[in-house]
């Protein structure tokens, strides 16, 4: 049996695409995990990052499904 407790990164982008495929996995049903490193940093006292500090993870069982939407995603966006 998988564990369900296990996520997995599966997008990096800016705050924008981050929202969107955000929405669209939730919008299927799969949980989803927002890690942004920028914003953690900035409350820790410190600055910089980029673009590409935030991200999502899903977990282990989604992860088949979440792929194919984060696919889909890019190549509508151009990526």
């Amino acid at each position: 049996m998988e564990n369900s407790n296990t996520y997995t990164k599966i997008y990096s982008g800016n705050q924008v695409s981050v929202i969107l495929l955000k929405g669209l996995l939730e919008d299927a049903k799969i949980g989803v995990i927002e890690k942004n490193e920028q914003r953690s940093g900035v409350i820790a006292g410190f600055s910089g990052g980029t673009d590409s500090t935030i991200s999502l993870s899903v977990r282990e069982f989604d992860i088949e499904k979440a792929k194919n939407i984060v696919s889909n995603f890019n190549s509508q966006k151009g990526d």
